[in-house]
This record gives structure tokens, C-alpha cells and sequence, in this order.
């Protein structure tokens, strides 16, 4: 499964800014973790930004997305749409089949070793 989590600001982008560090530092670590496969900031970019996350379940991506710093202080809420492939180009059908395919989730609660 994938998902389409939309990050949308709730105030200004001048009112996120101090919480970009920390917001940076979330995304590193899900892209690391193989959970987040594209990310990047909308055009214009004062509307918020874009994910695509892969390999988890739809409960689990909205706990995720719900401890985004952004969401924790308050300055972007999250929409999220699961999308069940029916076509996939075939540069990113290994890729996918991999995600999907990996034993346990990749992600865990913080404290929580990512697979057990």
C-alpha cells in the first residue's frame, strides 16, 4: 500500500519556521527507514508539503504523520489518502515489491528498536 500524506499549514509558513529544524530531522529519519520514499515542499510552498510513504499499514502512517513536530506544535495538520497500486511502472516495481515485502514494520515507536 501507499499513502499520499498532503502536510497543509495551518497559519503562515513564517509561523512553521521555527519548528523546520525538527520537522527536517523527522523526515531523515523515516527516509532512512525506508518509510518515506519522496517528500518535498508544495508549489507554492507557503500551502505546505507532499509525502509518499510506503509499506505500512493506513493506522500506522496516520500515527506517524501525527508526530511530526509541525503537528505537535501546532502549524500544519496532515491529509492522507491510501492508494492501492493497480499499475506500477516497472522502475519502481522492485523498489515497491521490496517495501512490501520486508518482514515486521520498519518503523517503531521512539525508544522501540525499528523491526521488533
Amino acid at each position: 500500500m501507499l499513502h499520499l500524506l498532503i502536510v497543509n499549514y495551518t497559519g503562515s509558513e513564517e509561523e512553521a519556521a521555527p519548528f523546520v529544524r525538527d520537522h527536517v530531522g523527522y523526515l531523515e529519519r523515516h527516509h532512512a527507514d525506508g518509510l518515506f520514499l519522496v517528500s518535498g515542499q508544495t508549489v507554492p510552498s507557503s500551502q505546505g508539503g507532499a509525502i509518499v510513504a510506503c509499506g505500512v499499514d493506513r493506522e500506522t502512517v496516520e500515527r506517524i504523520s501525527a508526530e511530526d513536530p509541525f503537528v505537535v506544535n501546532g502549524v500544519a495538520t496532515y491529509s492522507i489518502t491510501t492508494i492501492e497500486p493497480g499499475r506500477i511502472h516497472p522502475a519502481l516495481a522492485e523498489l515497491l515489491s521490496a517495501q512490501t515485502a520486508s518482514p515486521g514494520p520498519r518503523w517503531s515507536r521512539p525508544g522501540e528498536a525499528a523491526g521488533h
